[in-house]
């Protein structure tokens, strides 16, 4: 090659020297860019995940409902089904019920009702109308629930609270529901009967009346009962004394044993 010719090609390699900086920045730029979408797909695809793991622990529908249940107008039937009813979930919920009842957890409320006094008496009606009162369950241990329809902690219960009362025995032990959110007959009902629960839902009317739809307000029952979390737990024994009481999710072996206790008292 010549002078002329090597000064030429000297000249275009410098020429092309800048672009072919420009292009390996331009290439790192997109792998960069890259690597940032790969980053943020993979933190969606952990989101999802999560997130579709949370679903999978939706307690299904009972298999069956209460007697009394089934004998329900189709009025209230029909408004039951136009709630809409499904169990609300919530991270980490439905947990703590299979741990030792070492796991339980202190009240979050400190003015709950004090142990050793009568728990307030109650006349209430069931979505279907029916009238239960306190003293229907004299000479029983009995689980006093308050809850609310919408309550992912209450749905996270429901399965253990029914499987709970199917061991024991009925001659002993009641277990009764009131709703602390002054909601409807149908949402009750809705939720009562998704659950298949075999012990009375009753409704706590209120001025501001909810639904699984809109949360409400407390009624007097409720507020006698000094509930301000959901769920809500007393447990009495058979003079309707409180021998326990505590607010949250709970585990099943610490409300049996409590029960149990209640019942040899």
């Amino acid at each position: 090659m010549g002078r002329q010719s090597r000064l030429k090609a000297e000249r275009r390699l410098l020429a092309s020297a800048p672009a072919g900086r420009a292009n390996r920045k331009a290439k790192t730029v997109i792998l960069s860019v890259t690597l940032a979408f790969a980053i943020v797909g993979l933190i969606v695809a952990g989101v999802l995940a999560v997130t579709r793991g949370v679903k999978t622990h939706v307690p299904p529908p009972a298999s069956s409902i209460s007697a009394s249940d089934r004998t329900a107008s189709q009025s209230l039937i029909k408004a039951a089904a136009a709630v809409g009813f499904h169990p609300n979930v919530e991270a980490g919920v439905g947990k703590i019920e299979s741990k030792p009842a070492s796991a339980a957890r202190k009240p979050s409320n400190p003015n709950l009702l004090t142990v050793g006094t009568t728990a307030p008496s109650f006349t209430l009606k069931t979505p279907q109308g029916e009238k239960i009162s306190l003293s229907d369950f004299r000479n029983k241990a009995t689980l006093v629930e308050f809850f609310a329809t919408w309550c992912p902690h209450c749905a996270a219960e429901a399965p253990h609270l029914r499987k709970l009362y199917a061991s024991l025995a009925k001659a002993t032990y009641a277990f009764v529901s009131i709703n602390a959110d002054g909601e409807s007959a149908p949402s009750v009902f809705a939720f009562h009967t998704y659950f298949g629960l075999q012990y009375p839902a009753l409704l706590d009317p209120s001025s501001d009346t909810g639904s699984f739809n809109s949360p409400g307000g407390a009624g007097k029952v409720t507020l006698a009962y000094k509930v301000v979390a959901f769920p809500t737990f007393y447990v009495l024994d058979g003079r309707g004394v409180i021998v326990w009481r505590s607010d949250g999710e709970q585990p099943d072996a610490l409300l049996r044993q409590e029960l149990k206790r209640a019942a040899d008292e």
